[in-house]
């Protein structure tokens, strides 16, 4: 058997098994599916048991793309019943493919009305922004100013000092993509296309992911590298700050472009423990969760009576006007963006 083959059994292999480990689980017990960054502090999942009597099981994907795949693969027998992470990137395949039942959940009044969803088909949960981090000292040290819009790191003068991630392997690479798109357009004198032309004459790096372009190739804060401009999160300086224990983070954001994620939960349609898939939707909206999600995943919650822990406070970059961009037009066009960025580029 070759390796493709093998491969393709063994994943077979593992949503059968899946499957029938969420068939065969008991009525107080229910799946939540989630993508590899899903993190929460010992204890918070244990309170829906105990106030509920329901047991949770975390089943997660490598990301919010083969989330969304696994789920669409199994949609005629879910192997979980609710899903958690699925941004708006990806929302409107979701929906398309009527992965979710509708469910206005408990506190979704607290939630603003710009992050909602027609019909409350899937509910928010959390909210970031992908935005370009900066190492002003890196900066310093090229005996150059630290670039204020996209514009100047397609200028000479800023010749290899950027590293982005490819949009077709990860979130944040498709998520800077779509603000480009968005704010130089697809007509004009100046297109997006041109724009990233001029960040290849440029020397731009291209990496798989964001831990290789962060940790890998930024010189700024935890990175290693020698690039002092990154494509990463707003609240990668309080992530700085936090865990290296600082009194001021030693990166900043760039916040021309920056894009806004929203991610989602969606009570999946074939679930057969709808009612208890309610309650947990209900309870990763509720101020447990939501307070306990800062620190774990570096975003902010959506309900808007959680209280932020005080770096956040503190540190917290928020860009005035994000990039935001209909999930529906997102879906529409993402293969041809893709392709036309990869032709592009190479």
């Amino acid at each position: 058997m070759n390796r493709t083959a093998l491969a393709a059994l063994l994943v077979v292999v593992a949503l059968v098994a899946a499957a029938c480990a969420s068939a065969q689980k008991t009525p107080d017990e229910i799946v939540l599916m989630t993508h590899g960054s899903f993190a929460v502090s010992d204890g918070v999942l244990e309170e829906l048991t105990e106030t509920t009597g329901v047991t949770v099981t975390v089943l997660e994907s490598s990301d919010a793309g083969a989330m969304v795949n696994q789920a669409i693969l199994t949609k005629d027998n879910p192997v979980a019943d609710v899903l958690y992470g699925i941004d708006n990137t990806f929302l409107s395949r979701a929906v398309d493919e009527g992965l979710f039942i509708a469910y206005e959940a408990e506190s979704i009044d607290l939630v603003p009305e710009t992050l909602r969803v027609a019909d409350d088909i899937a509910t928010p949960i959390d909210i970031g922004d992908v935005c370009i981090n900066l190492d002003p000292a890196g900066f310093d040290a090229m005996g150059l100013a630290a670039p204020t819009s996209l514009t100047d790191l397609a200028d000479p003068a800023y010749r290899g000092v950027f590293v982005v991630e490819d949009p077709s392997t990860s979130s944040p690479g498709l998520s800077f993509l779509l603000s480009t798109v968005a704010l130089f357009g697809e007509g004009g004198d100046y297109p997006w296309q041109a724009y990233w032309n001029d960040l290849v004459a440029n020397e731009v790096q291209i990496v798989s992911g964001w831990e290789e372009a962060y940790y890998g190739e930024f010189s700024g804060g935890s990175g290693e590298g020698e690039r002092p401009a990154v494509v990463s999160y707003a609240t990668s300086p309080i992530a700085e700050v936090y865990y290296g224990e600082l009194d001021a983070a030693p990166t900043t954001v760039l916040e021309d472009g920056c894009f806004r994620q929203i991610e989602y939960a969606g009570i999946l349609d074939g679930t057969t423990a709808e009612t208890t898939a309610q309650q947990l939707v209900d309870f990763l909206l509720a101020r447990t969760f939501q307070e306990d999600i800062p620190l774990n995943m570096f975003v902010f919650p959506a309900n808007s009576e959680a209280t932020l822990p005080n770096v956040f406070v503190e540190h917290a970059t928020i860009p005035a006007d994000p990039v935001v961009m209909d999930p529906t037009v997102i879906d529409e066009n993402r293969d041809r963006w893709l392709a036309e960025w990869a032709s592009t580029v190479r």
